[in-house]
């Protein structure tokens, strides 16, 4: 209950057949087959144009240098300093 069985759309079919004809709702699909491609193509071409104009961007940008440090970063671990553990009489 409640959803569509293939009885009701197979008669939403043929009601919208009937009400448009068969040669008339090929040619609507066609129409909107073309512009399904045609959105296609324009966003392809959107992404070409994105994409040389960045490339293009990469060949004229000089190439970035990296900067050294004057002195090096210390990584080196250090030992931590030893924690005495409180005495008995010290934690109350």
């Amino acid at each position: 209950m409640g959803g569509f069985s293939i009885w009701h759309l197979l008669i939403l079919g043929l009601f919208v057949l009937l009400l448009f004809g068969g040669n008339r709702f090929s040619s609507m699909m066609g129409d909107v087959a073309k512009g399904l491609k045609s959105f296609k193509q324009g966003m392809s071409d959107d992404e070409d144009d994105a994409r040389k104009r960045y490339e293009e961007a990469r060949r004229t940008e000089p190439p970035r240098s990296i900067g050294r440090a004057e002195d090096p970063i210390d990584v080196t671990p250090r030992s931590a300093d030893p924690v005495t553990p409180p005495r008995d009489d010290e934690a109350r």
